[in-house]
């Protein structure tokens, strides 16, 4: 009888270890600096939230949450920027393995861009180029009606998009920006419907990333490197004010403007980098083109639009569209002189001496297409 016992409780043990198992594992920035970094993984039960974390695989140090969820987000200190950071997470009883990611360095700081995420291609070539960031330009899931019954607060493709890349975002902080697709949870239709498509507030991608300032929008700060990047809410401007509207109001006067407005002031950063999912060539003329004289204000914008890639300069500014499913219609900006329909990504490199940006558009498998370098501008400028 006391064998029976003994297997029955082994066997609950088990049962309650398992249904408290770590699925998936992700990092991000949500300060506006880089001096800290939040681990975020799910559960299929709820339970507790702990990090263990060290420049060591020991992982001395812990930091705790005691509250019961399945979806978890610590953040913990980065104190050794340049250093390897290791860590695990633990959920009650059960402890992921340890895993590192490197921390950021001090001659060449590289970051990855992508977007149109929806068909989940592999990325050999940002992988082998090792970036320290992976950002995106919008459109980081198809849609989230297929299977949110009305829910706004649904994560469950964002949970996949996490499943398609584990190794990339396990080792790499991740940092997304808003696409339409992001917040559709209704089918779009050939006409605006009675209820919004749109869940404009994008309440299941809030929920599920923690990311700087209110999310929808974010920026961050590599004092480093003397690089602010900026996220913005912009997609489908056109269907403003209809059942279609997919973006928080950029008009001025808005929040959106006079965030942006203020974030690119001139300051100590010698770059500035935009990030959103909107047509370039529709987006700078907004406002009686002022959002193009914010924009110019910085180093180039990177849009998530279309399926292509292009590089277009008007008036001095560079302007480029990536995707990694790109093989779409183009929709060239009159002003382009890059552009291919092939799927790509692009690899900002950014250089302290000499001060500059490198910006290549390259290919899934790593090919170079396009390469355009950018001196950082004197500080206040």
């Amino acid at each position: 009888m006391r064998r029976i016992l003994a297997v029955a409780a082994c066997l609950l043990l088990e049962v309650g270890t398992a249904h408290a198992r770590v699925e998936r594992i992700w990092l991000s920035h949500k300060s506006t600096d880089p001096s800290r970094v939040v681990v975020n993984w799910e559960t299929s039960e709820p339970g507790n939230s702990i990090v263990h974390y060290g420049t060591t695989p020991a992982t001395e140090q812990t930091c705790t949450v005691e509250e019961s969820v399945t979806l978890h987000h610590v953040e913990i200190p980065l104190p050794l920027q340049a250093a390897a950071h290791y860590y695990r997470v633990q959920t009650g009883p059960h402890r992921s393995p340890v895993a590192s990611f490197k921390g950021y360095p001090q001659d060449e700081l590289r970051v990855g861009v992508i977007a149109d995420l929806q068909g989940r291609p592999a990325l050999p070539g940002l992988i082998k180029d090792n970036v320290r960031i992976v950002m995106t330009a919008g459109d980081n899931i198809a849609n989230l009606w297929q299977g949110c019954n009305g829910r706004k607060d649904w994560t469950g493709p964002y949970s996949r998009l996490i499943d398609a890349y584990p190794e990339l975002f396990r080792t790499t902080i991740f940092m997304p920006v808003l696409g339409n697709h992001d917040k559709e949870i209704r089918p779009r239709g050939a006409k605006p419907p009675p209820e919004a498509v749109y869940d404009v507030n994008a309440t299941a991608f809030r929920t599920f990333f923690e990311l700087p300032d209110e999310e929808w929008k974010w920026h961050l700060d590599v004092p480093g490197f003397d690089v602010r990047f900026i996220a913005l809410d912009l997609n489908h401007i056109s269907d403003m004010g209809t059942t279609w509207q997919a973006c928080h109001p950029f008009a001025v006067g808005s929040e959106q403007f006079e965030w942006y407005d203020r974030l690119t002031q001139p300051s100590g950063h010698r770059f500035i980098v935009t990030l959103y999912n909107e047509q370039n060539a529709s987006m700078r003329n907004q406002e009686g083109r002022r959002w193009h004289g914010m924009f110019c204000r910085g180093t180039l914008c990177i849009t998530g639009f279309g399926y292509f890639a292009e590089r277009a300069v008007f008036e001095g500014h560079p302007y480029f569209n990536t995707s990694v499913s790109g093989k779409g219609d183009r929709y060239p900006d009159p002003h382009s002189q890059f552009l291919a329909g092939e799927d790509t990504y692009i690899l900002l490199t950014f250089h302290r001496q000499p001060c500059e940006l490198l910006v290549e558009i390259k290919a899934l498998d790593g090919t170079l297409l396009d390469r355009t370098r950018h001196p950082g501008r004197s500080r206040g400028e």
